[in-house]
This record gives C-alpha cells, sequence and structure tokens, in this order.
C-alpha cells in the first residue's frame, strides 16, 4: 500500500512538474480584445499582427545539464498596439521570457526561450505557445536539441 501511495506521489510530481506554464505575464488580461471567434476574423476591427522571422531553432548537439537560450525576433505588423499575455511551454525544462509592456505597431521584440537539458537524453522537441492580442490569437515556437 505505501509503495503504490508512493509510486503515485512521484508519477504525479513529475506531471506536474512537466506541464507548468512559465512565467506569468504581469499585464492585465482586460488590455486584450481580440474580437476573433469560430467565424474568423472580424476586418473592420485593427489588429496587431505578430509576424516572427522564424518559428523553430535547432540548437543542435548540446551536452546534458547545459541551459542553452535562443531569442525568437518578432515584428508587430499590425496597426495597433500588440499585448503578448503569456508564454507557456510544453514542459518545466523550457521557459520563455517575453516583453511585458506594450508594443507599437512597426516595433520589434524578442521572446527568449530557455531549455535546461539537466536529465535529458536524445532528440528533444519542445514547444512554447505565446498568447496575444494578435491576429492570430497563439503562435508556437519550436525548439530542437540532441542531447548527448
Amino acid at each position: 500500500m505505501k509503495q503504490t501511495f508512493l509510486i503515485l506521489l512521484i508519477a504525479t510530481t513529475l506531471l506536474v512538474a512537466c506541464n507548468r506554464t512559465s512565467q506569468q505575464s504581469d499585464i492585465n488580461v482586460d488590455l486584450i480584445n481580440n474580437p476573433n471567434s469560430a467565424e474568423g476574423y472580424d476586418t473592420k476591427e485593427p489588429m496587431p499582427v505578430m509576424a516572427f522571422d522564424c518559428d523553430l531553432h535547432d540548437f543542435g548537439r548540446i551536452s546534458q545539464g547545459e541551459s542553452i537560450s535562443y531569442s525568437f525576433h518578432f515584428l508587430n505588423r499590425g496597426k495597433r498596439d500588440l499585448v503578448i499575455s503569456g508564454c507557456s511551454a510544453t514542459c518545466g525544462c523550457t521557459v520563455a521570457d517575453y516583453p511585458r509592456g506594450r508594443i507599437a505597431p512597426g516595433d520589434d521584440g524578442y521572446i527568449t526561450v530557455t531549455f535546461n537539458s539537466q536529465g535529458k537524453t536524445g532528440q528533444q522537441y519542445q514547444e512554447v505557445t505565446v498568447s496575444s492580442n494578435a491576429q492570430p490569437s497563439k503562435n508556437v515556437l519550436k525548439i530542437v536539441a540532441q542531447v548527448l
């Protein structure tokens, strides 16, 4: 009985650790006004557009235990201020740092994704979902690495 409880406790802890959201936003979510719906985009309303130079970065081969970062560059190509409400990663080994203020039309910024390879081996694939008031409201950034 004690062994079963201990195994369940460890499994639950591991699941929670790998499903945590990276850094929550300091931005009040009331600032985000996205008129998108299941029917599509309301073209009457000007929206920010978050355009990334690329959405995938391959770190190549790295040593286990190494913590590596990559900064994804983006531009607000829309007609309204861009506000990033948060970034969530597929695993607790990956976190993202992002601008906490408004990004004016024509301005740019960076989302820095950091991957900690401690305890990882082999091919690793991680995703970070960026939520904002842009059209589309979610962008997915991907990183890959071969952990030796």
